[in-house]
């Protein structure tokens, strides 16, 4: 079962994909996120492309586990690719997933400038990979 995990931005939509056995989420590529809210047909074309069966999406929860402003418009945003792809929506916590990121990119020795077209990709991967790790674990908790 391929998945799809999104972080989702005001600016840029970081996607990552399963493998197909549902086991390891790596990083794909960056959407222009205010392009894909008047035309969803470039991530449409990456389900199709890697034979996606769902998409998670990474929730901006405040650091007290409350959804806020911020997740009422991804959850927006995510009903609505969902919908264009034809694919169920899930939701998992994305808090600290960016400043994951980041903190693995530097470990790894790439600079900040690097880092720029990479950042949202890498913390869907790390979104996509609490899902699916949580799935075999069976511990998947619903939002």
């Amino acid at each position: 079962m391929r998945v799809l995990g999104l972080d989702i931005g005001s600016v840029r939509v970081g996607v990552a994909v399963s493998d197909p056995s549902g086991r390891i989420a790596s990083p794909l590529t960056v959407l222009d996120a205010k392009a894909l809210a008047g035309d969803a047909t470039p991530f449409v074309r990456l389900a199709e492309d890697y034979e996606s069966e769902r998409m998670v999406v990474g929730l901006p929860l405040t650091l007290s586990g409350e959804e806020g402003p911020q997740a009422a418009e991804v959850r927006a945003a995510a009903v609505r690719l969902g919908a264009a792809a034809g694919l169920p929506v899930e939701y998992a916590d994305e808090r600290l997933s960016s400043e994951e990121a980041r903190r693995m990119m530097s470990a790894s020795g790439m600079s900040e400038k690097e880092q720029r077209g990479s950042v949202d990709k890498v913390a869907a991967a790390i979104i996509l990979q609490g899902w699916l790790d949580a799935q075999w674990n069976g511990t998947q908790e619903e939002r």
